[in-house]
């Protein structure tokens, strides 16, 4: 039962929620595009409320009605993730206090979460009065990435146990992956501003970066050239290093997803930036994304929590 998994959750109900706090993050994030992509970031012109004269979509703000509801359903969103968020929360506070674990990295981890959904509020609030601000746009999606990132790392802390991390691979290939990351989240960066730069900033008539569209579209290419290479470059040292299954299938999905990115990249800026296909381009963003933050802590291992370890061995007996 849910009352069960929130009051008195099992580990296995921890990690359950914390793969609901990954589920959720990506979604703020995509549904986001979605406002973004469909020119709704103006359909609610005012906040916390829709408009000054309405806390729901139901006023006239001069935008069509598909903008109002597109982007105060974001809204709604928002708030549900939220909840989620807290139960999260709460999940990890009492699956402490029943079993006497003194996982604090759990809960700054699970805190976290609520807390960076309420400052992402904040945030969406100043772009709104801001009427789009680039600037406070991009800012808007990077914390979003930051909120997946502490999500993944509670869904993998969740797995494992307190013990200091014992390395799989050498420091070379540690670092590796983390250039990798790095270069993803430059790139992640660079595609708010192409963004911010093109005709789907979010609202017609709205400010944009004074910068040349083809100058940060080819800079953002570049950098996605750099990490193609830098990708083939750690499949290839997991490869010669022995590296964890895992870390190599790790690695070969993050390959793969990079090169469909590319594909989907040149595509769309061939074709015009079609709306539907840029939101493709996004998720396929936050998917290489999740994936890059994944591979480095494939990497080490802490031991498994003990809840999991039997469950493992009784799969492999029966097997």
């Amino acid at each position: 039962m849910l009352t069960d998994a929130l009051l008195r959750p099992s580990a296995v109900a921890v990690r359950r929620w914390a793969l609901a706090g990954v589920i959720t993050s990506v979604l703020i994030i995509l549904t986001g595009a979605a406002v973004r992509l469909s020119q709704s970031g103006l359909g609610c012109p005012d906040w916390p409320a829709c408009t000054s004269h309405s806390l729901g979509a139901a006023d006239t703000t001069g935008d069509p009605l598909v903008h109002r509801w597109v982007e105060f359903g974001n809204r709604l969103v928002t708030v549900a993730i939220f909840v989620v968020a807290v139960g999260i929360c709460i999940a990890v506070w009492q699956f402490r206090q029943a079993n006497g674990q003194h996982r604090r990295d759990l809960l700054w981890l699970a805190a976290a979460q609520p807390a960076g959904i309420l400052a992402q509020a904040v945030l969406g609030g100043l772009v709104v009065l801001t009427k789009l601000n680039p600037a406070l746009v991009s800012v808007h999606f990077l914390a979003s990435s930051a909120l997946v990132a502490a999500t993944v790392a509670l869904y993998v802390r969740s797995r494992e146990t307190q013990a200091p991390p014992r390395p799989l691979v050498r420091r070379e290939v540690q670092l590796l992956a983390y250039a990798v990351l790095g270069v993803v989240a430059l790139m992640l960066a660079a595609g708010t501003v192409v963004t911010g730069t093109g005709p789907l900033a979010g609202a017609r008539g709205v400010a944009r970066y004074h910068l040349p569209l083809e100058g940060v579209t080819q800079l953002h290419a570049d950098i996605g050239w750099l990490l193609g290479g830098l990708t083939v470059a750690l499949v290839v040292a997991l490869r010669i290093a022995g590296a964890p299954d895992r870390a190599r299938r790790l690695g070969w999905l993050l390959l793969a997803l990079i090169a469909l990115q590319g594909a989907i990249g040149y595509a769309q800026y061939f074709s015009g930036l079609p709306a539907g296909l840029v939101w493709v381009h996004v998720a396929g963003s936050v998917a290489i994304w999740v994936v890059a933050l994944a591979l480095p802590y494939s990497l080490r291992d802490r031991g498994m929590a003990a809840e999991l370890a039997p469950r493992q061995a009784a799969v492999a007996v029966a097997s």
